[in-house]
């Protein structure tokens, strides 16, 4: 009996555990910087309306996860015969939210154990390429946080009609370690027991644009 009741545990962890990671929005390729796409003459500019853009985020711990948003400050894109041929965008690392309001949590977070705002108060990203795989449309681009920058991939959807652009990625992850934001890190620091915060951090991207 107690053998069948310990092999039935066994069937349950290993399905939670599929299940995890079925739910778990896949990391993107992170290597080095590239060189950014490039605006032509006859390229047609489209202005980011910050107030419709805007960056989901979700961290993770083991006792739970925080969700929110950061704001978009400015970006431009370029296109040619309906495809995207450059864009870039800022990102206003000062206007971090957290979906409920945690005024503790967002401190820390603009604070220098995290992304630092005070010496850090803007992100960036450049297009470098994008090309479609497997059905899908993957956006490569050079994202810069703090002090480090580093070039990633993940699948988006553009739609371009009448004078908007539209531009939204799917749920994808990056590795935090990897931009040198250390705080409660397991690969910067050992002896964290449960105390440590995910790397993860999943991002989904919403931007439109308007012609100019």
């Amino acid at each position: 009996m107690k053998k069948n009741i310990f092999n039935l545990l066994i069937i349950v962890a290993t399905g939670i555990a599929i299940v995890g990671c079925k739910n778990k929005a896949e990391e993107v390729t992170t290597t080095n910087t590239e060189t950014a796409m490039l605006a032509e003459y006859d390229d047609v500019t489209y202005t980011v309306n910050v107030d419709e853009s805007t960056i989901e985020w979700q961290g993770f711990k083991p006792t739970g996860s925080h969700k929110g948003t950061i704001n978009i400050e400015t970006g431009t894109f370029t296109t040619n015969d309906g495809k995207i041929q450059s864009g870039s965008f800022v990102i206003d690392m000062s206007s971090i939210k957290e979906s409920e309001d945690n005024a503790r949590l967002e401190g820390h977070l603009k604070s220098a154990d995290f992304f630092d705002i005070e010496k850090f108060p803007t992100a960036g990203f450049k297009i470098s390429g994008l090309v479609s795989k497997d059905g899908n449309t993957m956006l490569s681009g050079n994202l810069t946080i703090k002090d480090t920058t580093n070039n990633v991939t993940f699948p988006v959807t553009v739609v371009l009609e009448d004078d908007t652009l539209t531009l939204s990625s799917e749920v994808f992850t990056i590795d935090r370690s990897k931009w040198n934001v250390r705080y409660g890190s397991k690969s910067f620091f050992d002896n964290l027991k449960d105390k440590f915060i995910n790397d993860d951090i999943e991002l989904k991207i919403v931007i439109k644009a308007k012609k100019s």
